[in-house]
């Protein structure tokens, strides 16, 4: 199993090509809010994390992940 830091490290080389800020990531970093994302980018990402981690994420828990952290939690239970 994927410890949580190897997840974040993940999910932070997804993240990279859509932060056109260069926003310094942490735990708490929102993706609407820190990084300023469109529902079209999110949707793009999603599925960038999808094929990374090899897992499906639902509408409904993208609903509820608002940060980095949240993101890394919700894929480390999706890969149990």
């Amino acid at each position: 199993m994927t410890d949580r830091a190897q997840i974040f490290d993940i999910v932070a080389e997804q993240i990279a090509p859509f932060n056109k800020k260069g926003i310094a990531l942490t735990e708490s970093t929102t993706f609407a809010g820190d990084l300023e994302w469109d529902s079209l980018t999110v949707m793009d990402f999603v599925a960038a994390v999808e094929d990374a981690f090899d897992i499906i994420i639902t509408m409904n828990m993208q609903a509820e992940i608002e940060t980095v952290g949240q993101l890394v939690d919700a894929v480390a239970k999706l890969k149990g």
